[in-house]
């Protein structure tokens, strides 16, 4: 009988599926996560029930956001401009945001080019990547208003602004780049002869030029959107500025869902135009 058993075994064994053991390991890392996202949960729930409200129906504000979101985009119209108007206004929008990618485009190729390690020294990668860091973790707004105090609000400190917050994002993609061409080519070119900017010009940024246009495109769609929220923050003009006054001073939501939707439309476009330039650079390379 024990052999019998036995034998039964280690056929179970045999036959059964190989299957990865998981094995939960708690640290103490974890948990002081998951008591983290609970005390939030908690203050979450906590501060919705107990938040003073000032005699506000929640349920009534709630069908009132939902009437007001159907009259935004069911019901749009333009009440104080035309058609024309508004399109001038998106194209003084896209320009802020062309130039705005323009000079941090380039301004960030040069300080890219010095922050890659592989390109230049430790120490002065540190300190271009450390620069760039404390101005990335600013906000554009407060860049934008920081400008305005010597500039004025318009749109010179909204361009010098978003300008600033663009070479900090572009460098940081840039050098990343940079950093992933195999280090062997460019020993291969020191031991030829070649000088610091035939190794840019020759190997580096032909390599990485696909990567280049896309980070490039990508912060172009995120300063169109940030020159919308600075054209009534620091009142650079365009269609935000259009959208401010509107929900402001003339409580017009049909006007704003009008605005709305020339945005996303702008931003569809953008989009599809970027897809397809990357695409057909993809051929040619």
């Amino acid at each position: 009988m024990e052999v019998n058993e036995h034998v039964k075994t280690d056929h179970l064994v045999e036959a059964s599926p190989k299957k990865p053991i998981k094995i939960k390991v708690k640290t103490k890392s974890s948990f002081i996560i998951r008591l983290t996202l609970f005390l939030l949960a908690f203050l979450t729930v906590f501060a919705f029930f107990t938040f003073d409200y000032k005699e506000i129906n929640v349920i009534d504000a709630m069908g009132a956001t939902l009437v007001n979101i159907k009259t935004m985009f069911l019901e749009p119209h333009f009440a104080r401009f035309s058609f024309t108007h508004a399109l001038y206004q998106v194209l003084i929008t896209l320009g802020l945001a062309f130039l705005t990618t323009i000079f941090g485009a380039i301004i960030a190729l040069f300080l890219g080019l010095l922050a890659a390690e592989n390109l230049t020294s430790r120490r002065v990668s540190t300190v271009i990547k450390t620069g760039v860091a404390i101005i990335r973790a600013i906000p554009t707004v407060l860049w934008v208003l920081i400008f305005a105090v010597a500039a004025g609000l318009g749109s010179v400190a909204a361009v010098v602004g978003m300008t600033f917050h663009s070479v900090s994002y572009l460098v940081k993609a840039y050098s990343e780049s940079f950093e992933e061409l195999d280090k062997g080519v460019i020993e291969a070119l020191q031991a030829s002869g070649a000088s610091w900017w035939h190794i840019i010009f020759q190997a580096v940024i032909p390599s990485s030029l696909t990567y280049l246009i896309s980070w490039t495109f990508l912060r172009f769609e995120i300063n169109f959107a940030v020159a919308v929220a600075m054209g009534a923050a620091a009142g650079a003009g365009g269609i935000g500025f259009e959208m401010f006054m509107a929900s402001n001073f003339y409580l017009d939501i049909r006007e704003i869902g009008t605005i709305t939707f020339f945005i996303l439309a702008v931003a569809i476009l953008l989009e599809v135009v970027a897809v397809r330039f990357k695409r057909k650079l993809k051929v040619n390379v």
